[in-house]
């Protein structure tokens, strides 16, 4: 009997019908063999409702796993040739039309969300907690410094990847230590930024960090930089949170900002995406259903009936706009991935 007391199911994937639009199939090989799971394994799955921008295309499967020893005894017994994509709460990303090739996985759910606010001034969360949630957590435990994770769209897994931050302030200044899953299947750890310790050190640097591409976060221990009374925090928070609702559009269909800045924090005189966008007349610039922000033009949103390719054509022209005004070459800050379907 596998862990957790639960029989287990082998998935055989069948072929898939063909889009009836597009006259493309899903690419899933028609033979692929999935290993056994205690979560959920969903065939051909719509991944629109999983992404802050509500578009996107199907996985050719959709893997929630039940906790990282099901993430795990996945991953190990996965054929190597199937791709492997891992999905957040979709805050920072755009999923082609043509949807994901072979597996995606997606931390959510109670397990995934897990926060555990320690006596030693730690936090610890699973990768699917969203950052309110982390920042709130420490927050009520009396635990300041994780503030500024309360700006910050999405999850701590996604925040890893991107090294996210705002307020002046970085998720590599607060990790401790995180853990994960590789594509074998392999459990790995690493400690913070310059901290010691016997664990590989995790890099960083602005948007970007140095962890293998096949690493998959499961867990965070961030540190808090000192305490005070849970109400003043959380009413610093609010105050954040307020400060964020009147500047940026998020009550719209959007994702975080669409384009880091072009000077990391620290440098004099930094240039900010939002000004050299504003500045090349792109405010409240639309392809098809999707425009750019009147109320931040850093951000993207789908006006209700924009398609992925609306978006990152949009974001394309921004860049290309910017460029001929200014000489400056904008880098993409939201994920695009996935297949692009062709025209009807």
């Amino acid at each position: 009997m596998p862990r957790g007391g639960r029989a287990r199911r082998r998935f055989l994937c069948t072929p898939l019908d063909t889009d009836r639009k597009s006259g493309d199939p899903s690419g899933v090989k028609p033979d692929l063999s999935l290993p056994p799971v205690r979560g959920k394994l969903l065939h051909n799955a719509s991944l629109a409702p999983y992404t802050w921008f509500r578009v996107g295309g199907p996985a050719d499967w959709l893997f929630l796993p039940a906790d990282e020893d099901d993430l795990a005894d996945f991953l190990s017994a996965l054929d190597r040739s199937v791709p492997v994509t891992v999905l957040g709460v979709g805050s920072n990303l755009i999923v082609r039309d043509g949807g994901i090739e072979g597996v995606v996985v997606r931390l959510m759910g109670k397990y995934w969300g897990e926060i555990d606010a320690l006596d030693d001034g730690t936090v610890a969360a699973r990768a699917g907690a969203l950052d309110l949630s982390v920042a709130k957590a420490a927050a009520s435990a009396g635990i300041r410094g994780l503030e500024f994770l309360s700006g910050i769209p999405g999850s701590v897994g996604g925040a890893t990847r991107t090294n996210a931050g705002c307020y002046g302030a970085e998720l590599k200044d607060v990790l401790l230590r995180l853990e994960g899953v590789t594509r074998s299947g392999a459990r790995a750890a690493f400690r913070g930024e310059g901290l010691p310790g016997d664990l590989p050190e995790a890099h960083f640097s602005y948007r970007h960090t140095d962890l293998p591409d096949d690493f998959i976060v499961t867990r965070l221990v961030l540190k808090g930089s000192g305490t005070d009374m849970p109400a003043d925090i959380l009413a610093d928070i609010d105050t954040l949170q307020a400060r964020r609702a009147e500047t940026q559009p998020i009550r719209d269909k959007t994702s975080g900002s669409t384009f880091a800045n072009p000077d990391p924090p620290g440098i004099p005189d930094q240039r900010s995406a939002w000004k050299v966008i504003d500045a090349a007349g792109c405010r409240g610039l639309r392809v098809g259903g999707a425009q750019v922000s009147e109320k931040h033009c850093n951000f993207l949103i789908n006006t209700g009936d924009a398609t992925a390719a609306d978006l990152e054509a949009l974001g394309e022209l921004v860049r290309a706009r910017v460029l001929e005004y200014s000489g400056i070459q904008l880098r993409w800050e939201v994920r695009r991935i996935g297949r692009i379907q062709p025209p009807a």
